[in-house]
């Protein structure tokens, strides 16, 4: 019984330590550098990636990410040529 307790705790911890660690916000840096690659990926040679705080977002069509717990957002725009 005390066997069964002690493996009903430690998959408890480990749980909650995984779902800790695959909900942990990705900085800014990050996401923007994940966001950039993929752009590249589809060719788009043109374009600007700009971090900023969720006051200064005008357009939610130009949001392509959020980072920091969701106090700032990743702002997308593809320049004209």
């Amino acid at each position: 019984m005390k066997r069964f307790a002690l493996a009903v705790i430690c998959c408890a911890l480990a749980t909650s330590a995984v779902a800790v660690t695959l909900v942990a916000p990705k900085s800014c840096e990050e996401l923007k550098a994940e966001i950039e690659a993929k752009i590249q990926a589809n060719k788009v040679s043109s374009y600007t990636l700009e971090i900023v705080t969720n006051d200064e977002v005008h357009d939610q069509n130009m949001v392509v990410g959020s980072c920091e717990g969701g106090t700032k957002k990743i702002i997308y725009q593809k320049n004209d040529r």
